[in-house]
């Protein structure tokens, strides 16, 4: 999970500040905060947890939360916004946590980030106790399989979004505002089978919706939604 990220940790950093981009702020931290809090959770692990916002949220919540991440700049960042916090320099597919020892894995928006998907869903289900729970935030597999198409420009003044290869699984090259990440394409067949198989059991699906803005990319947001919501139980 490391392709590009240590060269755009400052940037990442820079972009998330402390209220966290607007799809943070206005589609996905409402939702997945209502989620993570709604069994009671005491002890959390976030699964790529970046420069740890998600985390402090979780703990401001009285949920002890690990935060793990591989790119030691973020991890720093983290650890010197919340001294006291748990924050571990580590990759997803190997973590540290002993068997069954959280109620909680978040995964905000990381798993597109993992190059071995199993691998992350297997260490998920082996740090969660019985009952506990996997909640996952992921861009549309039909966002991802847009890049570089996206939206267009029509000659009639419309716009359209456009996707291609939606099936085939692949890196894929993101680039805005001095971030220069790789991300993978998965269709969205290959989370579900992943998860099915590994033993998890839907419990909660959502394709949330901008709360609290209602401007030009509100709207463009409703026309193709950016995020996806799961909740999985061991």
């Amino acid at each position: 999970m490391s392709q590009g990220w240590n060269e755009s940790a400052q940037a990442w950093i820079d972009e998330m500040g402390r209220d966290g981009d607007w799809g943070r702020r206005y589609v996905l931290d409402a939702p997945m905060l209502e989620r993570a809090s709604s069994a009671n959770p005491t002890h959390a692990l976030d699964m790529g947890c970046g420069e740890g916002r998600f985390c402090r949220m979780l703990q401001e919540r009285g949920i002890r939360t690990i935060g793990i991440d591989p790119t030691k700049a973020l991890i720093a960042q983290a650890k010197a916004l919340d001294p006291r916090g748990d924050y571990r320099a580590e990759g997803a597919e190997a973590l540290s946590l002993v068997d069954a020892s959280v109620d909680l894995v978040v995964a905000y928006l990381s798993l597109i980030d993992v190059p071995d998907l199993e691998a992350a869903i297997d260490e998920a289900y082996r740090v969660l106790r019985p009952g506990g729970r996997f909640l996952i935030a992921n861009l549309q597999a039909f966002n991802t399989a847009a890049i570089p198409q996206g939206w267009t420009h029509e000659p009639d003044g419309s716009r359209r979004f456009c996707i291609d290869h939606y099936l085939q699984t692949r890196e894929v090259d993101l680039a805005w505002r001095g971030i220069r990440i790789t991300n993978w394409h998965r269709p969205m067949q290959a989370y579900l089978k992943a998860l099915l198989a590994r033993g998890f059991q839907l419990t909660h699906f959502d394709e949330p919706a901008p709360q609290g803005v209602d401007d030009a990319k509100a709207q463009r947001y409703l026309r193709v939604p950016n995020f996806l919501i799961m909740e999985w139980r061991k």
